[in-house]
C-alpha cells in the first residue's frame, strides 16, 4: 500500500503518504488509493478530523515518472478518464465535512500543491517547498487549480503558474498556501494544538461553516445572499448541536461534544 490510514481515540484520522522511496510520487494507483481513504473517512461518523502526512524527506514530489511515461501514449479520452479520477480525489478531499490539515515536512511539487490546497489547514517545517512546475514539461496544472487559485489568489498564482519556479514556506505563508510555518520538530505538537482547538468546537457547526465559506466566497451580497445566510444561522440555532452549545455556554458548562470527546 502506498498511503497508510490510522483512526485514533479522539477522532482524528491521518492518512500518510507511504513511498519514500520515490519521494511520495503518486499515479493512478495511489490516486484510487487515496480517493477511497478520503471517501471512506467522509462516511464514518466517528472522524472529526483529518491530517495529510507523508514519510521520509519529500511531501510528494507529484506525478510518478512512469505513470508520466504511461500517459504519454493515452489517447485524448484515456488522459480525460484519468484526469477525471485526479479531479475527482482533489473533489472529494476538499469537499470532507471536518477540518483537515496538510503536515508538510519537505517538497511538494506539482499535483501535490493540489493536495495542500485542498486542506482547511497546512502546518509546514522551514525545508518544505512548492513548485508549480507542469509547463516545464508542457503541461498545465489544470484539475489542482480550483484549489491552487483558492489557496494563494489569482495573482500569485498566474506568477508560480507560468514561471514555475520553486518557492519556500516562508513565502507561502504569506501567500496563504500555508497556516503556520514551525520547526521540523514542532510540526507535530503544532498540529496537536490545532486539533484542540478544532475538536473543542461543534461537529455540526464545523461542517456549516466550512460549507458557508464555499458557498459565500466571491459572491455579491446581494439580497438572496442575505436571506440565505439569515437562514443557516436560524436554522443551527435551533438544530441540537445549536441547542446544546448555547445551554452549555449560559449554564457555564462544557457542550456535550467536549466532554465526549
Amino acid at each position: 500500500m502506498s498511503i497508510v490510514t490510522t483512526l485514533d481515540a479522539r477522532g482524528v484520522l491521518r492518512v500518510t503518504l507511504n513511498n519514500p522511496d520515490k519521494h511520495n510520487a503518486f499515479d493512478d494507483g495511489v490516486i484510487a488509493e487515496l480517493q477511497a481513504a478520503f471517501e471512506q473517512a467522509g462516511a464514518n461518523p466517528a472522524v472529526r478530523a483529518l491530517i495529510l502526512a507523508a514519510e521520509g524527506k519529500s511531501f510528494s514530489a507529484g506525478a510518478d515518472l512512469s505513470w508520466m511515461q504511461r500517459m504519454a501514449n493515452y489517447s485524448l479520452a484515456d488522459n480525460r478518464a484519468d484526469a477525471d479520477k485526479l479531479a475527482r480525489m482533489l473533489h472529494t478531499l476538499n469537499s470532507l465535512p471536518f477540518p483537515t490539515i496538510a503536515r508538510v515536512q519537505g517538497a511538494a511539487f506539482g499535483g501535490a500543491v493540489g493536495l495542500v490546497s485542498c486542506c482547511d489547514l497546512a502546518v509546514a517545517s522551514p525545508r518544505a517547498s512548492f513548485c508549480l512546475s507542469e509547463v516545464k514539461i508542457g503541461l498545465i496544472p489544470a484539475t489542482i487549480s480550483p484549489y491552487v487559485v483558492a489557496a494563494m489568489g489569482e495573482r500569485a498564482a498566474r506568477r508560480y503558474c507560468l514561471t514555475a519556479e520553486r518557492f519556500f514556506a516562508d513565502t507561502a505563508k504569506q501567500l496563504g498556501l500555508v497556516s503556520e510555518v514551525v520547526d521540523e520538530t514542532e510540526l507535530d505538537s503544532t498540529i496537536d494544538n490545532l486539533l484542540k482547538q478544532l475538536l473543542a468546537n461543534s461537529p455540526a457547526a464545523l461542517s456549516a461553516a466550512k460549507q458557508l465559506v464555499f458557498d459565500v466566497s466571491n459572491r455579491p451580497i446581494t439580497q438572496a445572499l442575505i436571506d440565505d445566510t439569515s437562514q443557516r444561522i436560524a436554522e443551527i440555532r435551533v438544530s441540537d448541536e445549536g441547542q446544546e452549545g448555547l445551554k452549555a455556554f449560559l449554564e457555564k458548562r462544557a457542550p456535550r461534544w467536549q466532554q465526549e470527546s
